[in-house]
């Protein structure tokens, strides 16, 4: 008899579904195509020599060399966890290294949350949009998903009370340039979100991916450094996750949790029945590379992509017909279309691989209530300026063409 693999597999892990960002990047990498579809970062920024350096000062000493190619504790290396420490502390955020997990990626801290947090049928509040990935992460374990519309400040905050007053206890959020809109939350908006969980007893897992990319002034308080403790290591409201690979490398695959003592000890047994720990030598590299590199290899980045970023906007403003805005973000990758309610972006989408040589990701697969059909998402962060402003050309001129269609 054959194997039966759909009556093996658990119900839970049967709710994962395909990335369509992940499918599309496939198409994307076609070198006759224009993408504005990957949230990656540019490799051309990628510091080499610097990490060529770091690799081999790291494995010309004898004793860290070895000890960088051992096994390690599962928490993650304490000098990486300090450098965390305090660098949380400079935006605002007074922590210790025992409220720290080192993680594979902030998507392996998305995962562990989502398994010790939520269960089929918990309610989880996100945004709308959100980001993919989260979803991904959370919907093996079958939760409810609750959307929050947003403005330009920030997630409109009688939805968010509405939400925690029907039985939400935890809410995704992503108050800096989130992934896919670019948008940020004002300061009072931060505040008003902390004052209604605090209200409830809830948690919110605050996504900090895109922080340091600050392009316009100086960047706003976290909700964690909002999240006053009083000093106490076990207390606090909000989880949040970090990561180096919009700084760094994603390649290294160094995030991290930072949360209350409690969270943080039942994290490390699941890391220890998972992958034990992250990569040590990674983790030596990524502690090395960010004390050799920060600030000033950030501050390139966002000259860099500061950059790109006003290309894009004013190649919108230059091309897109009347009826299709966007957002401005202040920092961040990613730029977010509203276009007219009669195209649908993933029908778009069809129409300019191969017509416009232009690649995006259609903003549906962002919405929790799969709306948002004609929405888009674009990234700014991987093309060249030239190819960045030819591209938004073509695309505007195929919207133009499809609106008057219908």
């Amino acid at each position: 008899m054959d194997v039966q693999w759909n009556d093996l597999i658990v119900r839970d892990a049967r709710a994962l579904t395909a990335s369509e960002i992940r499918d599309l990047l496939k198409v994307a990498e076609r070198p006759e195509i224009t993408s504005f579809a990957g949230g990656v970062p540019d490799p051309a920024l990628f510091p080499l020599s610097d990490f060529n350096s770091v690799y081999r000062d790291l494995m010309d000493d004898d004793t860290a060399g070895r000890r960088s190619l051992q096994y390690s504790i599962s928490e993650g290396l304490p000098a990486l966890r300090q450098w965390i420490v305090d660098d949380l502390a400079t935006n605002g955020a007074v922590r210790d290294i025992s409220n720290i997990l080192i993680t594979c990626g902030a998507q392996q801290g998305l995962d562990m949350l989502g398994r010790l947090l939520l269960e089929a049928g918990r309610q989880i509040v996100v945004e709308k949009p959100t980001y993919l990935g989260a979803m991904q992460a959370f919907s093996m374990r079958r939760p409810e998903y609750v959307g929050v519309d947003m403005d330009d400040d920030g997630p409109i905050i009688a939805q968010l009370e509405a939400a925690f007053a029907n039985g939400a206890r935890i809410a995704y959020l992503a108050p800096d340039f989130q992934n896919p809109t670019g948008r940020s939350y004002s300061l009072e908006r931060r505040l008003a979100v902390l004052d209604v969980v605090r209200k409830y007893g809830a948690v919110i897992l605050e996504d900090a991916a895109y922080c340091k990319l600050s392009y316009d002034g100086t960047s706003l308080p976290s909700l964690l450094a909002l999240d006053d403790t009083g000093g106490d290591l076990a207390a606090g409201t909000v989880i949040q996750l970090g990561t180096f690979s919009k700084t760094l490398a994603p390649a290294l695959r160094i995030g991290w949790v930072t949360a209350p003592r409690p969270v943080i000890e039942r994290l490390v047994l699941m890391k220890q029945a998972g992958d034990l720990h992250v990569s040590t030598v990674n983790q030596e590299v990524a502690l090395r590379a960010a004390g050799r590199l920060f600030p000033g290899h950030i501050d390139g980045l966002r000259d860099a992509y500061r950059h790109k970023r006003d290309t894009m906007l004013a190649a919108l403003d230059d091309f897109m017909p009347d009826g299709v805005t966007y957002t401005r973000p202040q920092g961040g990758m990613f730029i977010w279309l509203n276009l007219p309610e009669n195209i649908d972006s993933r029908r778009l989408l069809e129409l300019a691989l191969e017509e416009a040589k232009v690649a995006f990701v259609p903003g549906q697969a962002f919405f929790c209530d799969y709306s948002g059909t004609n929405t888009a998402r674009l990234s700014f962060a991987t093309e060249k300026p030239d190819r960045i402003r030819s591209g938004i050309e073509r695309l505007a001129t195929l919207i133009k063409r499809v609106h008057n269609q219908y």
